[in-house]
């Protein structure tokens, strides 16, 4: 019994010697080319929550995910930690329009969605649609599809998806409260200058990124440091990357001065 004890403490202390991370490492191009691992795991997680979540209840849905990533297959979320990061993000804003860029399975939208206050609505932009899939029947599971929606696109796809969330969800000047950034760490400088050249964006905007110290997204953390104070207030968060405590990561909580 103690050997069994001293291995999953090693196991949820380094993680990544699991096979899961292991198939997760080798399957990177991959999901750089289609958003997801290539083993099934995405599709697996779907099944595991509508299985075993209790619908309509959206806590629940989270920890039935944060299992199934923990114990079964890591999942590219930001996790139950960082989580705690946006929720309060999420409240301390109050937002009213939401926009995440980068839905992968659903698990951040569904934790926006139970955080943010009644009568606002969250878009999440996803370029996969099989993941767009995936993420549309969690959502609904958890009880939050007539608050949450899934858009299939890119922001810097030459405007295509932009047109749509002007024309379908009523973006447009100054409406954006919040927003979300866990997609293409490339993208996220350029999608959040298209956000601001489109002037959706408003003084007290509060834009929440993760991953900016890994995998990182150097460009956009260096934009941050160098307009601070002048048109940007930055917080770090100092965490761990999902599901584990070894490698450390870095969430910017960054709110728009205009």
């Amino acid at each position: 019994m103690g050997g069994t004890r001293i291995g999953a403490k090693l196991r949820e202390r380094i993680p990544f010697a699991r096979w899961s991370w292991v198939r997760l490492g080798l399957g990177l191009p991959t999901f750089q080319r289609t958003g997801q691992v290539g083993d099934g795991r995405e599709a697996a997680l779907r099944d595991h929550v509508l299985a075993h979540a209790t619908a309509g209840d959206p806590d629940d849905v989270l920890a039935t995910i944060d299992d199934f990533a923990r114990n079964r297959s890591m999942l590219v979320t930001i996790g139950d930690e960082k989580g705690l990061i946006l929720d309060a993000a999420v409240r301390r804003t109050t937002p009213r329009t939401l926009l995440e860029l980068g839905t992968y399975c659903g698990y951040s939208a569904v934790r926006i969605g139970r955080a943010m206050p009644a009568g606002a609505r969250l878009v999440s932009v996803e370029a996969s649609a099989a993941n767009a899939e995936i993420a549309r029947d969690i959502i609904e599971h958890a009880g939050l599809s007539r608050r949450v929606g899934v858009v299939v696109g890119r922001i810097g796809d030459g405007g295509g998806t932009l047109r749509r969330l002007i024309a379908e969800h009523g973006f447009g000047f100054g409406t954006l409260d919040f927003v979300f950034i866990d997609h293409n760490k490339t993208a996220y400088l350029p999608d959040l200058r298209s956000l601001l050249a489109a002037g959706w964006l408003h003084t007290g905007t509060v834009v929440v990124a993760d991953n900016m110290r890994l995998p990182g997204a150097p460009d956009y953390l260096r934009y941050m440091r160098e307009h601070e104070g002048d048109s940007w207030h930055t917080v770090d968060h100092p965490a761990h990357v999902e599901y584990q405590s070894l490698l450390k990561d870095l969430v910017l909580e960054s709110e728009y001065l205009g």
